[in-house]
């Protein structure tokens, strides 16, 4: 699990150190991404992961190695797969913990949108991309191009909006991380979790078609009769491995709630 550059032209700005965390809603593990200008005596640490000691004291040799030092570790949200390594982290370097939510941060430091960070030497931006969590922000990591998504795109599948996260929020999040593709003509979104995604366009537009679709599912399902969450689960979700069910019920649970804003409800939920 050495940490390698996100493709083939040589950069270091970005080197991806897989936590040992596979599962169902984590894929192959957490991507924990070590930021740095290449000559930088200073690296950040995006997301470290599980509360791992040999996983995070292998992205601090990866940073050694490249003659850096973690000088902040910056958390895309509170989920502890992404954040749990965080305070150990900081006891292992003296880092500081950046984070929207202050019961997170080790520090007076937020992540207040549109802050442009210089951490590890090179500018990464912050935008705010509340929906699968409240707290969700993606980086903008302007001299490669490039955006580290957290759980807001993930490199395989589509994200659950949790218990605290909005559907809403989300959409527009979604809206916003596209027109930054256009605008900044992005070419690399950097995930939470699984594989590198090239044509963040192309991702981008997939992830919103893919949520219109699915809520045109849920108005025909509340249409035929469905109610109950479990009903709409196995009428939408039939050809899902029955195994991510109760993630689906949790993903119905926020395009209800969506639906309840917007007053599009049948008049026997509301």
């Amino acid at each position: 699990m050495t940490a390698e550059p996100i493709d083939g032209s040589g950069t270091l700005r970005a080197r991806c150190v897989l936590a040992p965390n596979p599962g169902l809603m984590t894929l192959d593990g957490t991507n924990t991404w070590l930021i740095a200008e290449p000559g930088s005596p200073s690296a950040v640490i995006v997301d470290p992961g599980p509360d791992d000691e040999a996983h995070l004291r292998r992205v601090i040799s990866a940073a050694e190695q490249a003659g850096q030092r973690i000088s902040a570790v910056i958390l895309t949200h509170g989920h502890p797969d992404h954040s749990a390594g965080a305070r150990t982290m900081a006891g292992l370097t003296g880092a500081r913990v950046r984070a929207v939510d202050r019961a997170h941060r080790l520090g007076a430091d937020g992540l207040p949108p549109g802050a442009v960070l210089s951490d590890g030497g090179c500018e990464i931006e912050v935008i705010a991309t509340p929906g699968h969590t409240a707290d969700s922000v993606c980086l903008y990591l302007r001299a490669d191009q490039a955006v580290l998504t957290g759980d807001t795109v993930l490199g395989r599948g589509t994200t659950v909006i949790a218990d605290d996260g909005s559907l809403g929020d989300y959409l527009d999040s979604l809206v916003r991380l596209r027109a930054l593709a256009d605008a900044a003509d992005l070419t690399t979104l950097l995930p939470g979790h699984g594989p590198v995604l090239a044509s963040p366009a192309a991702v981008l537009d997939f992830y919103l078609t893919h949520r219109a679709e699915r809520l045109a599912e849920i108005r025909a399902a509340l249409a035929a009769g469905d109610r109950s969450r479990a009903e709409i689960v196995a009428r939408v979700y039939a050809d899902v491995d029955r195994a991510l069910w109760p993630f689906a019920e949790v993903s119905v649970r926020a395009q209800l709630a969506y639906l309840a804003d917007r007053g599009e409800l049948p008049a026997d939920m509301s």
